[in-house]
Parts: structure tokens; sequence; C-alpha cells
């Protein structure tokens, strides 16, 4: 028997529980047979109240923390009040842990001479026990509201940091919420600092290989061997900083050979390959995308080019353009306006369903549409038409239709009988690259004139066929000011 005092009958109890469950366990260890080990854990009414109390305490800390207090500490009011009742509960936790542990850990009162010294120990273990898992919560939330902000904002952080894809965040808080499992689970040092550094550097490597290597990489003969000799030094050159950062926090040689072990061939092997198969499957359904929006979009497009330009309002405004000039002069000017008008009826209805004409196709409507208009405005000594038209230097090809927009546009707000009006138009070549500038001048609209509304849809049909069909060829300026207008458009007509 363990000689214990008298007058501790708390003790002396304890003592004698232990003593007889040690003979209890002696006994059934002996009776095993064939290295079965068996454990016997005595009366465990003596543990059980005070064990389900402690899970009790903690699963309503965490619940009070998780759905009140925390959330208002991210509230513009309520904030100061919410952090300190977040410290009292986190009192309270430790004091109510410390007093379940008396009852835990009696064995404790064995050890030591005194109870105060027991006291001590047990409360201490009690507070940096409701400390770790004050940190542990910690780390909860702060992945909880990471995972949530990331998931929220996912576009605008892809648009404002190219570098960062989806996927990177994804594994991004993947990783965030094994750390915390990792932590919870205590897991060994060797395990844990391998994930930790080798699991962040790649995700890092991702993204990096996806905003530069594997694009550098492309315009290269052999793309994987390029790409993945750049990753292989780049990986060999991180160890060594890798070696420095880890020898730093832990002084054991084992762990920082076995991260760097690990941290090599999984970067090679694992990463380097991943990141090639899901950069080329993303560049695939970029591509399909952009197929299927272009498709999409040229078809509304031409659409809405051609229900916004063979309309009666342009049909009547050519015939009475015809007829007042057949009234002025009765044979000759008619005729060529006849004419005119027939080419460029016959042009939309035929060639402007194509993808591509030539040049030459589209200068000569750009031509019949300036003198067809002229046949109205020469009679006026307010109005000047200039056009300064070249030849094409070359047989180029061109998307129907998509000068004439800006012509259009300026014969319809830029001529006024009443008041001096003007419109320039310049073509020009030079090489493979077009130069179209039109400038009119611009006029107050009465209150009664139905176009002072009329947001024609041919300007921005325009811009949306010369983003679908020359993006990153082109160049559009349109500048206004209280008198004039001016559209500038410069396109390389030859991909490169």
């Amino acid at each position: 028997m363990i000689d214990i005092p008298a007058n501790n009958n708390r003790l002396y109890l304890i003592a004698e529980r232990k003593e007889k469950a040690h003979q209890q366990v002696g006994s059934e260890l002996r009776k095993t047979q064939g290295g079965v080990w068996v454990i016997f854990f005595g009366d465990t009414r003596f543990c059980l109240i005070p064990r389900l109390l402690q899970y009790f305490a903690l699963y309503a800390s965490f619940l009070i923390l998780n759905f009140k207090l925390v959330p208002k500490l991210f509230s513009k009011t309520g904030a100061l009040k919410s952090a300190l009742l977040v410290a009292l509960l986190l009192t309270i936790l430790f004091l109510t842990l410390g007093t379940i542990n008396t009852y835990l850990k009696s064995y404790l009162f064995l050890r030591h001479t005194t109870d105060g010294e027991a006291y001590g120990v047990i409360f201490t273990s009690s507070f940096f026990h409701t400390a770790w898992l004050a940190f542990l919560f910690g780390f909860y939330t702060l992945i909880k509201y990471a995972s949530i902000y990331l998931c929220s904002n996912i576009d605008e952080i892809e648009s404002k940091y190219k570098i960062v894809t989806r996927n990177g965040i994804a594994a991004f808080v993947i990783w965030l919420v094994s750390i915390l499992f990792l932590l919870v689970a205590d897991a060994e040092t060797g395990p844990f600092a391998i994930w930790l550094v080798t699991i962040p550097f790649a995700i890092c490597l991702y993204w990096y290989s996806c905003y530069d290597l594997i694009p550098a990489s492309m315009k290269d003969k052999k793309a994987w061997s390029s790409y993945y000799v750049k990753v292989l030094i780049l990986v060999l050159l991180s160890a060594i900083p890798l070696f420095l950062i880890i020898k730093g926090i832990t002084e054991r040689s084992s762990i920082v050979f076995m991260v760097l072990i690990f941290h090599v061939p999984f970067q090679l092997i694992v990463t380097t390959p991943l990141s090639w198969y899901l950069y080329r499957q993303q560049q695939r359904k970029q591509q399909e995308i952009a197929d299927l929006k272009s498709a999409l979009g040229q078809s509304n497009a031409n659409y809405d080019f051609l229900r916004s330009q063979i309309n009666p309002h342009f049909l009547f405004n050519a015939l009475n353009t015809i007829y007042g000039t057949a009234l002025q002069e009765k044979a000759e000017r008619t005729s060529l306006g006849v004419e005119r008008l027939g080419d460029m009826m016959r042009f939309m209805l035929q060639e402007n369903m194509q993808e591509k004409i030539p040049l030459s196709r589209e200068i000569e409507y750009l031509i019949n549409y300036i003198e067809l208009q002229k046949l109205r405005t020469d009679a006026s000594p307010y109005i000047r038409i200039n056009s300064q038209i070249d030849e094409p230097v070359s047989s180029g090809e061109i998307a129907p239709m998509l000068l004439i927009p800006f012509v259009e546009n300026a014969f319809k707000h830029g001529i006024s009988l009443r008041e001096p009006s003007h419109i320039i138009t310049r073509l020009q070549f030079k090489r493979d690259t077009l130069y179209f500038d039109v400038t009119n001048s611009i006029h107050q609209r009465t209150d009664i004139d139905p176009e002072k509304y009329n947001n024609s849809v041919g300007l921005s049909n325009v811009r949306q066929r010369l983003q679908l069909l020359y993006a990153g060829r082109y160049e559009l300026q349109i500048r206004e000011s209280p008198a004039e207008f001016f559209v500038h458009l410069t396109i390389h007509l030859k991909q490169t």
C-alpha cells in the first residue's frame, strides 16, 4: 500500500482506487496470451461525468464564438463589446477546464507534496490548453473568412492580378484547411514541415508557370523540354533559400533533409506536369469560348447591322434624293444616282453576308455612298464634302461594311441645310495597314427632330465587329468637341 496521510480522505480514496486499478490491470495483462494486449480502464464512472462536462464546455464555447461573438467583431458597431465578451468567454473556459482537470488528472496530487503544487500544474496546463484552443479557433476563423472573400471576389482578383488563377486559389484554401487538420491532429514535425513548405511553393510555381514560363516556352519548337528545364533551374535555386529558412526554424537536420528530399522531386514530378496539363486545358476552354462568342457575336452584329442599314428610312431617303435630282436635271445625274444605288443594293444583298471581301469592293461601296449623298448636298453652298480615298497597294481583304458606318454617321449628324457644314473623309494604305479618318461638323438638333434621341446601332456594331475580327490589330479613336466629331481607325489587315 502507498503511504497516504490519514487527514486527506479524498487523496486516500484516489490512491486506493488507483491501486485497485493497477492490480486489475496487472491481472488482465497476465491473462493475455499470444501478444494481445488488453487495456483496462477500471471504474470509468469516476471520470465519465467530468469528461462529458469538458466536451460540453468546448462545444458550447465554439458555438457562441462562431455564431454570436466573432461575426460582431467584423461589424462597424459592437466590435469592442464583442472583443471583451470573447476575452471573458475564454477566461470562463480556462477556469472550467482547470476545474474539470482536477478530477481528470487527480493522479497529479500523488506526484506532488502539496495540493497547491498540483493545482498550479493543473491550471497552468489548462491555461496553455485554452490558449492553444483559442489559436486553433482563430486560425479556423481566418480560413473561414478568407475563403468567403476569395470565393466571392475570385473574378475581380483574377482581373486585377493576372498571375492568380481560380485553380490556385482553390488549392490555397484547401491547403489552409489541411494545415488546420494537421494542427488539430497534432501531426509529427517532419510531415507537417513538408506540407507547410511544399504545397505553397507548388501553388506559386503553378501560378508563375501559367503566367510566364509556359507561355514563353510555347514559342520554342520543343515547348515541353524548354519549360521543364526552366522549372528545374528554378526549383534547384529555390532549395537554397528554403534550406536557410527551415534551418532558421528548426535545428533538427533530419527535418531539413526530409523537407528538401521531398520538395525537389515533388515539384519536378507532380507540380510541373500538372501545371502544364492545367494550362493546356485552360487554353482549350478559352479558345472554345472565344470561338463561340465570335460566331455568336458576328452573327448578331451582322444581323443588327443589316437591320439598321437596310430599312425603309434609308431606302426612302435615297429615293427622295433621286427624285429631287430628277426634278432639277432630267437625265444624267438621275441615271448616275440610280446606277450607284443599284450597285449599293447589290453589294448589301450579296457580298455583305460574306466573312471577307476584296478591299476594292469595300472602297467601291464607300465611294458610291459618298457620291450618292453628294447628289443631295451639291446644290447647297453651305455644305462642303471632301473625300480622299486611295487605292489599296495590295489585293487584301476586309470584313464587309466595316468603314461605311462612320461615313453614314457623319452624313447623319454632320449635315445641315441651314448652317455651314463639312465632312472630310480620308482613306490611306501603307503596306498592309489601313488608315481611315472621318471628320464632320456637329449641329444642334431641334426637339422635334426624330434623330435627336436616336442612338444608331451602327457605331456600337462596328466596335463589336472590330473586337471580334481584328482583336489586337486595330486602333479606334473617337473624339468629339462642341463643333466637330472626329474618328480615326487603323487596321493591320494581315495577321502576324
